[in-house]
């Protein structure tokens, strides 16, 4: 079984200063914390935020892509958590095909979160990691206050200096 989610917010983990994706389910009584690189933090937060870059970054352009092949991204799932590693699949429609696209969960969600499509995520992970014996971030005010600083200091034009 899988459990619609969504993105709830973006914090910092206080021990490795490393973002941590916030999921909750619909019905807000599940949180699921995935901790994701800087860069893919800041593609969702950009999305989240609605900030504009003068030139598309990456997931913008797959959502480019996929509009233009007139591809529509069904939903996404995070499906499994393997070593503290979790794994998602981006389910995209072609005409009548349906196509898995393994992902990363920080990729998928970006992608979602610029296509509208849901997330959901597999009911074994959210177990998995509720039996983990990982640390648990504490998810406080200080944690937030942390992460809306970083943002405020994030320039669009900055991007635009890397180029490839």
């Amino acid at each position: 079984m899988f459990r619609q989610m969504k993105v709830t917010g973006l914090v910092m983990d206080p021990h490795s200063n490393t973002p941590i994706l916030v999921l909750k389910d619909m019905k807000d009584e599940t949180t699921l914390p995935i901790w994701i690189g800087l860069l893919e933090a800041t593609a969702i937060a950009t999305e989240l935020e609605n900030i504009q870059f003068p030139r598309p970054m990456t997931h913008d352009l797959i959502r480019t892509m996929f509009d233009h092949l007139s591809v529509k991204v069904e939903k996404i799932e995070v499906c499994d958590l393997k070593n503290n590693t979790y794994y998602a699949l981006i389910y995209i429609r072609n005409g009548e095909t349906v196509s898995a696209i393994d992902s990363r969960p920080s990729d998928a969600i970006a992608v979602a979160l610029r296509t509208n499509a849901p997330i959901y995520v597999k009911d074994e992970v959210i177990s998995k990691y509720l039996k983990s014996e990982e640390a648990k971030p504490e998810f406080d005010e200080k944690n937030k206050e942390q992460w809306a600083e970083m943002l405020d200091k994030l320039d669009p034009s900055d991007f635009s200096k890397y180029k490839m």
